[in-house]
């Protein structure tokens, strides 16, 4: 195939020179005219008019190759890292407490209490009271008073109002007004928002929270208990018991039997009937007697009642009476001190510490610009042109007032103190006089003394050690290991179907160089009316079929293989 593509420029070239000799199709040459000559026939034999057949269109089934996608299911294999977990011995250190006994010896101070008396003179001083009474003369002055009676004259002076009138003259200019117009250009600020974003960076105390721990020293008071015996006095409500003569009222109960006559009654009782026949109805008719009430008297009934017979008899008593007597009993009882004991102890406490820490937010804010715009309006206004002048006249009242003078008297009463008066008088005044008289006594004071004696004392003590113990614990190691697992992977696998498409082909007019055309279903006629160019394309193109001559005379073209998977040029095919 290489050796002949040399050809292919010389090819090209007796095409152009040998073009007017035979018209052939497009399609690669796998369409041919041949059969479609100036015979007004077509290749099934068909007669057709001329204009029908040159330059019109027939139809030929073309094999088309088209890719379609089947989608095939496949089984892949994937390698993924899987962690198992491993169990593995290892060796630790624990700490664990034990617990030991010791014994301390300490001292302790014990009070000692003694008691002891002793006599104290003193001095008392002992208030004694005593009432005075004594006389004391004083002067009282009264004042004398004397009622006096005077006339005061006095002057008042009257208003008198009287009424006048008067005429005023006065000028008034009264303005001219006249109405304008004008345009008013006055610029508005108007608002225009605009939202904004802005970032903030802001500061938070964030609080950390730390455990630390402190010793705390504190002392305990041990309460220690001492058995002491006192002698205390009590008295006893002791019971004795006599005799005594009583007077008892008593008796006795006697059963008495009566007879109660029985209730009277009364009671209905009713005549005997009599029976009669009826003739009307053919009956006999019972008639009732006559009812009468008689009184009945009950029998009698015996009824037996208690009586209470009462009796006075004299009695013996014995009685318990009570006279109090005084005892001494001794009663122990526990004195309670307190002894301190310093200890010590770890106390955990939390601080809190305030870590700033930034942090950023974002805020929308608007802001507001205010936009000039121009606006106009008409605005009216009174103009003033001038000033008329009027003359007018008022009456205008007044009032005068006029103080007329007016004389008046008046009695006017007053007290005057003449002199005072001395008089002597006398009171009496008790007062208490209190003398402190001393006087000398004794008593007897008892008082105890506590003597702090040292005393070796033993307590146990537990203490609590932490010791290392060496054990094995199992522990899970993690571990990676590659594991193959299968997955489906769905995947489009081309495949090619050839399928018919029916193909309108154009069919031009004949070149026939031969004055009547052949046979179009004989075998050769395509070889007899090839140029030297379709020949030369033939016998370059088709492999083992070169014009006719290696066809099939019986079978005509079907024997022969098209190039290009194209339909035979005969048309037979078709």
């Amino acid at each position: 195939m290489m050796k002949r593509l040399w050809l292919l420029p010389v090819v090209a070239l007796f095409a152009m020179i040998a073009g007017s000799n035979t018209a052939i199709a497009a399609y690669c040459g796998a369409i041919s005219y041949e059969g479609c000559g100036g015979c007004g026939t077509v290749a099934e034999g068909v007669e057709a008019s001329d204009g029908s057949v040159a330059g019109g269109t027939y139809t030929v089934m073309r094999t088309v190759r088209e890719t379609v996608y089947d989608k095939v299911e496949e089984t892949r294999y994937r390698t993924r890292n899987e962690v198992y977990y491993e169990d593995r011995e290892v060796q630790a250190v624990r700490m664990v407490p034990e617990t030991t006994t010791r014994e301390i010896q300490y001292k302790v101070m014990v009070p000692q209490y003694e008691t002891k008396t002793r006599t104290i003179n003193y001095t008392v001083m002992k208030p004694v009271y005593e009432t005075h009474t004594k006389t004391t003369n004083y002067t009282v002055k009264i004042p004398q008073y004397e009622t006096r009676t005077k006339t005061i004259n006095y002057t008042v002076c009257k208003p008198v109002y009287e009424t006048r009138q008067r005429e005023t003259k006065y000028t008034v200019k009264i303005p001219q007004y006249e109405t304008r117009t004008k345009t008013i250009n006055y610029t508005v600020r108007k608002p225009v928002y605009e939202t904004r974003t802005r970032t903030i960076n802001y500061t938070v105390m964030k609080p950390v929270y730390e455990t630390k721990q402190r010793t705390i020293n504190y002392t305990v008071y041990n309460t220690v208990k001492e058995e002491k015996v006192r002698t205390e006095s009590y008295s006893v409500m002791v019971p004795e018991t006599y005799t005594k003569t009583i007077k008892v009222r008593g008796g006795h109960w006697e059963t008495k039997t009566e007879t109660i006559p029985g209730p009277v009654m009364k009671k209905v009782v009713r005549e005997p009937g009599t029976w009669s026949y009826d003739a009307c109805n053919c009956k006999c008719v019972y008639t009732p007697g006559e009812c009468r009430v008689e009184c009945v008297q009950c029998p009698p009934k015996t009824v037996c009642k208690k009586i209470w017979v009462p009796t006075c008899e004299e009695k013996e008593i014995s009685c318990t009476r009570y006279h109090r007597e005084c005892r001494t009993r001794e009663v122990p009882y526990t004195v309670c001190r307190k002894v301190p004991e310093c200890k010590t102890k770890v106390c955990n406490y939390t601080v809190c510490k305030m870590v700033p820490e930034c942090k950023t937010r974002t805020c929308n804010y608007t802001v507001c610009k205010m936009v000039p715009e121009c606006k106009t309006r008409t605005c009216k206004y009174t103009v003033c042109c001038g000033y008329k002048c009027e003359t007018r006249s008022r009456v205008c009242n007044y009032t005068v007032c006029k103080m007329v003078p007016e004389c008046k008297t008046r009695t006017c009463t007053y007290t005057v103190c003449c002199g005072y008066k001395c008089e002597t008088r006398q009171k009496s005044c008790n007062y208490t006089t209190c003398k402190m008289v001393p006087e000398c006594k004794t008593r007897t004071c008892t008082y105890k003394v506590c003597k702090m004696v040292p005393e070796c004392r033993t307590k146990t003590v537990c203490e609590t050690k932490c010791r290392k113990e060496c054990y094995t614990k199992t522990v899970k190691v993690a571990k990676c290991r590659k594991v193959c697992e299968p997955y489906t992977v769905t995947k489009c696998v081309p495949r090619v179907v050839c399928k018919q498409v029916p193909v309108e082909v154009c069919c031009p007019a004949p070149a026939c160089s031969q004055s009547s055309c052949c046979d179009p279903c004989d075998p050769c006629c395509g070889a007899k009316s090839e140029g030297p160019v379709r020949s030369l394309l033939t016998r370059l193109f088709h492999h083992g079929c070169h014009g006719c001559d290696s066809c099939d005379s019986c079978n005509g073209c079907n024997s022969c293989e098209p190039a290009c998977g194209a339909e035979p040029s005969c048309g037979c095919g078709a």
